[in-house]
């Protein structure tokens, strides 16, 4: 029966790495970032993985990839709602924010640190702004 889990995860995460990658660098071209940036937002320490990924927008991502990838959707589609201004919603990841959450620093900041807690926190944090469930 564990075989039978295993196998339906791992069918599971390589039908979702796909659409996950092709969403990762749509937002990542939107938030104009750094190879740098997506590399530590993808928690990837290798430049090959990360250059096939991109070249092939296809791959197996691992759990910890895709949570935080889910994590980035959340935060792009909660701009959205909040942002109606596509532009403005894009660029309010780099400008400087006053919540105590942020220090007065951009939220890509805290999201750059490469723990995937703080990718979940202002996802929580944008969430509770639009009304949502924090």
């Amino acid at each position: 029966m564990a075989t039978q889990v295993q196998t339906a995860v791992a069918l599971d995460r390589r039908e979702l790495s796909g659409p996950a990658l092709r969403a990762f660098f749509r937002i990542a071209d939107l938030w104009n970032l750094s190879v740098e940036d997506q590399m530590t937002l993808l928690g990837l320490t290798s430049p090959s993985t990360f250059h096939k990924w991109k070249r092939e927008r296809a791959g197996l991502l691992s759990k910890d990839t895709l949570e935080r990838i889910s994590y980035l959707l959340g935060i792009y589609k909660a701009l959205q709602i909040l942002l109606p201004n596509e532009r403005a919603a894009d660029e309010w990841v780099r400008q400087p924010n006053d919540a105590p959450l942020f220090s007065g620093k951009p939220a890509l900041d805290r999201m750059l640190s490469g723990h995937v807690s703080d990718l979940f926190v202002v996802r929580q944090y944008l969430d509770a702004q639009r009304g949502g469930w924090a």
